[in-house]
């Protein structure tokens, strides 16, 4: 084994053990949402569903709340790796935010094609709503620079809107930072990021997060990654205890106002989520054939978040191409599709996803080692 691979082997355990919770939570948040577009996009589970009506209609509902699960994740892990005292000192914004890029975009990018060529081969076997027309040339433009949702262009794969969100909000984050540390002028502040990501939290709890027009937009949800933020900062050990308290406060007064005020459901579990994090979202756990399993599931969340819609939309078309619309042999359909996304996430991400990560980092001027063990860490997946 060469030092860089014994490297990558060292860095993937510390963050296993150190981050085991966020990879059990994006584990079950991955899965749910490539049920929740296998129930909604069908038609696979619009045969199967006489058999469990109750379960497909939550799964093609209520399970793409899961997405929240991302959101305050992203925003946590955004928060270590860019402020992780709570004193802003970025000097290079623009740097930051194209690593950020060249981390998600390049995998995007190449999934993206995957999910055009899937709907081309689909849309010969059968006709449904989630088959996309071929992309025109704007189109893939748009998605290369994550700006499609913003430009209304058509997502050419289910949850294709949530990379461009993700990017939107952690170069928000990374700039909320910038401006943080040109106010307190370089000195070192630990509240001055807190306090103005607690306001950006508080404006789009009670403003952008209640107006629809808003959600190709990162002040939208930058109410559930602040809360991520805001919990990786009350989460510090070293903090004391009052000034974990006054965090924890910052974090949790205006979101249960602002639920006071207009319930929904998505900034319940995102409250819950970040609470959970502030616990126990840097407690070390011990291996074991669990914890082994939900950490696989982890690192491999973004890569399975890439490649399911191609790949379910190529299984729905086979089965009604090729087998009977049998309630039980639709299920089984169903079933085999959801096993091939996790298959083929985890080799997406052993062939695609791995390799554009070293690359972004040699790219980029870091070492290949961190910017792979960064590149992982910061996977984030769908709605």
């Amino acid at each position: 084994m060469s030092a860089s691979s014994r490297t990558e082997t060292a860095a993937s355990a510390v963050q296993q053990t150190q981050f085991g919770l966020i990879n059990l939570l994006k584990a079950v948040a991955a899965q749910l949402i490539v049920l929740h577009h296998l129930a909604f996009y069908g038609p696979m589970a619009d045969h199967a569903r006489p058999l469990m009506p109750e379960l497909f209609d939550w799964l093609a509902g209520d399970a793409r709340i899961a997405v929240q699960i991302f959101l305050v994740i992203g925003g946590f892990l955004a928060a270590k790796s860019l402020s992780p005292d709570g004193c802003a000192a970025l000097r290079n914004p623009l740097g930051i935010m194209w690593r950020r890029y060249t981390k998600l975009a390049p995998p995007f990018v190449i999934a993206t094609l995957l999910a055009a060529g899937a709907s081309a081969i689909a849309s010969s076997w059968m006709t449904h709503d989630s088959i996309s027309s071929a992309p025109s040339v704007s189109q893939l433009a748009a998605h290369v620079l994550l700006l499609h949702s913003v430009l209304g262009y058509e997502s050419l794969s289910a949850g294709a809107w949530y990379v461009a969100i993700d990017f939107q909000l952690y170069a928000g984050a990374t700039l909320l930072l910038w401006l943080c540390g040109r106010l307190s002028g370089g000195a070192s502040q630990p509240w001055v990021a807190p306090v103005v990501v607690a306001v950006a939290v508080i404006s789009s709890l009670f403003y952008f997060n209640r107006d629809a027009d808003w959600d190709v937009w990162a002040p939208y949800f930058f109410g559930s990654y602040g809360l991520g933020m805001l919990a990786w900062w009350a989460g510090d050990p070293t903090r004391r205890p009052q000034a974990v308290v006054l965090l924890f406060m910052m974090m949790a007064v205006p979101a249960l106002l602002a639920l006071t005020l207009d319930f929904r459901t998505r900034i319940a579990v995102a409250l819950s989520v970040a609470c959970l994090l502030m616990l126990v979202g840097r407690v070390q756990v011990r291996s074991g054939a669990g914890w082994a399993v939900a950490n696989w599931l982890g690192k491999n969340s973004y890569s399975i978040f890439l490649v399911h819609f191609p790949v379910c939309l190529a299984v729905n078309a086979a089965f009604m191409q090729f087998v009977p619309a049998a309630a039980a042999l639709q299920l089984i359909g169903t079933g085999l599709a959801w096993a091939a996304s996790v298959a083929g996430g985890a080799a997406f991400f052993r062939w695609i996803e791995v390799p554009l990560g070293r690359m972004a980092g040699m790219c980029t001027g870091t070492r290949s080692e961190q910017a792979f063990s960064e590149f992982r860490q910061k996977g984030v997946t769908t709605r």
